[in-house]
């Protein structure tokens, strides 16, 4: 009998009821036992979904109040020492850790959170690991344990998630000049304590996530394996090594050897890999398939997925397991959410709760093929299927005609970096050091309660524009208090950085509900690409316009580009990633060129998702980088040399690809660099890059406001890989999640940071001292 089971299921909860919770903790409206209560029910209506629609195996311990990789260093002890105020952590050592500290009195010192960045290739963000020379691991957060207990207490048949020992050190960052590697020895031992309680609480299974066996591994990471796995085989469950985002290719042979009961395999992304672990999987061992996609939306061909899986489960009988590719946390939590939906997308679409009875429906039709109610779903199945591929709305014939009339010339600008940058100093006559933000200032609840109403039909639209327009005044009345040099709108009209395009896009479906979380309180809600791409008007110049009528210091039109749109949409996936995004660039090079025809001097094309595009190995990175540039650069290479075009970057380490980032050839670039202490710089000091920088200067993800001389040091770390005259200041992201008490006061201090510099700049020309 084959089984069905889940990696993970989503923990915000149908209508971001974890959202809500924190937010509301963290503003004090809310005590800890009300925001763990919340938790509690969340997971208590997770694990009954997944049971009513049939897993038989459920995760637990893929709740977490902020990110599971922080729940696995608060559990191994892993808490950077700035924040050790007791011996035990609470919550609220977690949050600390999650969103830095600030100064709360005299004597107090405000303290940096740890690194955000991406999970693999997702757009979900992790707190990175502090790992010390000397690091020491104990045991010390019991929410796994606790959890347990829930579900026994529910009646549930629960399978507790770990991430592994080895992809757990990948994960983490060096704190000094050592191998964190050599953490691993005493890293295991607490494995084996947790596998040991879990036991004794009466677990059969233990699901360990290694998905780094997706990448390209050194060696000495490839013999840790062994090691490591070896002495975990002593410590009493069964486990269960998750793999995903990718095929093992090169470590198919360690990963199907190891020493364990079961091995997952993602076959969404890698389905080529099966045969192979196949002829080598051990006899003993269980063998998961990931044969419905985890990271997409769209509704699974169970007729297609049965072809792969039926010989395979006349092969291993009861050693068959079917399961999602990976954790549904990339997934929106339920279809049904969405009322308004027309009745064909609908039929097309699948979110967490969907998945889990696909998942559950190929389990019965492996192991009753001739249930009615199987019959019945794969004749549905093969129905949508089909009237999906004839839909008329998918295809158009004039997107395809302007994408074959492409030529290199399209994706070069008139003139070099070099000869065009003079040009654009004439017009917008900055100083140096020049200060701008991201795009992005507050998203009130005065502003959201506008677009509310507006949506619901309670303000005309004459009234919403004017009460965005009045948005528009303050933010740049605000800006131009603080003395910013070029200025941004605010983005007041814009729910989201694509969703706000992808509404005006033709090829876009929009949901009301499809919320993932990003990190912590953060969600997105992103597009569904179902067709064919193209720009019906113009979209943003109206607002830009009007923003620009209200100052005589440049506005910036902002614009999100075409890798982005792309990576943080649902893609099709009847058709190429870089066919979408060349879609996408002719959409964007439209609305680059009305910008500039309406004036507007500086235009910033956000490509905050290209370095987390990167396939995870690397013998795939130039066939990406290639496409990803051209894109970018089919999108904005259609001005006059005059007009100055920005880019900003959001967490990423770039070392490896600052070719690529310099071949986009935008004027500016803006990245995060503050939580890495500007460490990220020292790319743009091996590789003379040529055009502008604007490293971010302070976390905007942390409510911490950080002094100027903060901001000046970090500067001036700058200035030891970057020309003066190329360097601009600015915050590290858009600020929509921010308060205005906090943004304008960090404001005022980058402001502040700047002016000094360009004092002290000053003063060495005149010679004096």
């Amino acid at each position: 009998m084959a089984v069905g089971h889940s990696l993970g299921f989503p923990r915000i909860g149908r209508d971001r009821e974890l959202k809500r919770a924190l937010e509301a903790y963290w503003k004090g409206d809310l005590d800890e036992a009300g925001l763990r209560a919340v938790g509690q029910k969340l997971r208590a209506a997770h694990w009954q979904t997944q049971q009513e629609v049939g897993l038989d195996w459920l995760p637990v311990g893929d709740f977490a109040w902020y990110d599971q990789v922080l729940t696995h260093s608060l559990m191994f002890g892993v808490i950077p020492e700035r924040f050790k105020s007791t011996e035990t952590p609470s919550l609220d050592t977690l949050f600390a850790v999650a969103r830095g500290l600030s100064r709360q009195g005299a004597g107090q010192q405000a303290q940096p959170a740890s690194a955000l960045t991406k999970w693999f290739d997702t757009n979900y963000h992790y707190l990175v690991p502090e790992l010390a020379p000397n690091q020491s691991f104990q045991l010390s957060w019991n929410q796994l344990f606790e959890e347990v207990e829930e579900a026994k207490a529910l009646g549930h048949r629960v399978k507790p998630v770990l991430i592994g020992p080895l992809t757990y050190l990948w994960l983490g960052k060096a704190q000094g000049d050592f191998d964190k590697l050599e953490l691993l020895d005493s890293l295991l031992p607490i494995y084996a304590q947790i596998v040991q309680r879990l036991a004794d609480q009466g677990m059969e299974w233990v699901q360990l996530d290694e998905p780094i066996l997706v990448l390209d591994l050194p060696q000495d990471w490839k013999n840790a394996f062994e090691r490591a796995y070896n002495q975990l085989q002593r410590a009493p469950l069964k486990k269960l090594v998750a793999t995903y985002f990718g095929g093992l290719e090169d470590n198919l042979l360690l990963a199907s050897q190891l020493p364990v009961e079961g091995l997952h395999l993602d076959l969404v992304r890698a389905p080529e890999q099966l045969p192979a672990v196949l002829d080598r999987l051990p006899s003993y061992k269980v063998l998961s398939l990931g044969v419905v996609n985890g990271r997409n939306v769209w509704r699974s061909d169970l007729n297609k997925t049965l072809d792969l899986l039926r010989p395979t489960a006349e092969r291993l009988g009861e050693r068959l397991w079917i399961a999602p590719s990976c954790s549904l946390l990339h997934c929106p939590v339920d279809l049904t959410s969405e009322t308004a939906l027309e009745a064909e997308f609908k039929d097309w679409l699948a979110f967490a709760v969907q998945k889990s009875r696909e998942v559950a429906l190929l389990v019965q039709a492996i192991n009753q093929p001739e249930a009615p109610e199987v019959q019945q779903a794969l004749a549905e199945s093969a129905r949508i299927q089909a009237e999906r591929a004839q839909s008329k709305r998918i295809h158009k014939e004039s997107v395809q005609a302007r994408l074959s009339a492409i030529r290199a010339r399209h994706t070069e600008r008139q003139s070099a970096f070099s000869a065009r940058i003079g040009k654009q100093r004439a017009r917008l006559n900055l100083p140096l050091f020049p200060t701008t933000t991201i795009g992005s200032f507050p998203q009130t609840p005065a502003i959201r309660l506008a677009r509310q109403s507006y949506r619901q039909g309670k303000l005309s639209e004459a009234e919403y524009v004017e009460a965005m327009q009045a948005e528009i005044r303050h933010a740049v009345l605000v800006q131009e208090s603080l003395g910013l040099d070029v200025l941004v709108h605010g983005e007041a009209e814009r729910n989201d950085m694509v969703e706000y395009f992808a509404e005006q896009l033709d090829g876009y479906l929009l949901t009301r509900n499809g919320w993932v979380q990003s990190y912590g309180s953060r969600c997105v809600k992103p597009a569904i690409i179902y067709g064919d791409l193209s720009r019906p008007k113009p979209m943003t110049v109206d607002w830009i316009s009007y923003a620009q009528q209200q100052t005589r210091k440049p506005m910036k039109g902002m614009l999100t580009g075409p890798v982005t749109m792309l990576l943080w949409s649902f893609p099709r996936e009847d058709l190429s990633a870089e066919q979408q995004a060349r879609q996408l660039a002719l959409a964007i090079r439209d609305e680059v060129q009305d910008l500039e025809a309406a004036g507007i001097a500086v235009i910033q094309i956000d490509e905050a998702a290209f370095r987390e595009g990167l396939p995870l190995r690397r013998d795939r990175w130039a066939a990406y980088l290639d496409w990803a540039v051209q894109s970018f650069r089919l999108c904005s290479a259609g001005v006059q040399d005059e007009t100055q075009i920005h880019t900003h970057m959001c967490y990423s380490d770039f070392n490896a690809i600052i070719e690529a980032i310099a071949a986009m050839d935008a004027d500016v670039i803006t990245i995060e660099t503050s939580r890495g202490q500007m460490a990220l710089l020292k790319a743009f000091q091996v590789f003379q890059y040529p055009n502008e920088i604007g490293p971010g200067v302070y976390d905007i993800h942390s409510p911490r406001v950080p002094e100027a001389s903060e901001m000046r040091e970090l500067l001036v770390k700058a200035l030891e890989h970057i020309l003066v005259e190329r360097l601009w200041v600015n915050p590290d992201c858009g600020l929509k999640t921010r308060g205005w008490p906090e943004t304008q006061a960090a404001l005022a201090n980058m402001v502040a940071a700047a002016r000094q510099l360009r004092t002290r700049y000053a003063q060495a020309e005149s010679g004096v001292e």
